[in-house]
């Protein structure tokens, strides 16, 4: 009997899908959250004068925003591909 084998059964494949759809998705909210974490510390440090700006601003929530999610966005993505290039695929074959 061939111990290498690819295919699965279908139900091990939905369950190798979900798991890698539960690690991805958890990579991706860290990532979000490092990327908010990361737009907050420029504000509240003031870097650039950016806290200030906001702070004289009339509206300082789209500006804000403006900033936060794509820094979230961008670091999600980033934590994302780089999970996606460690996956364990060799070792779950080796099982």
């Amino acid at each position: 009997m061939n111990t290498d084998r690819d295919e699965l059964t279908p139900e091990e494949a939905r369950r190798d899908h979900w798991e890698m759809l539960r690690f991805l998705g958890t990579n991706a909210l860290f990532g979000a959250g490092l990327g908010l974490a990361v737009a907050v510390l420029l504000i509240w440090l003031d870097i650039g004068g950016l806290g200030s700006h906001l702070g004289h601003s009339r509206n300082p929530y789209l500006p804000a925003a403006m900033i936060a999610i794509p820094l979230a966005l961008t670091f999600a993505a980033a934590v994302t591909a780089s999970a996606i290039m460690l996956m364990p695929y060799k070792k779950k074959k080796q099982r």
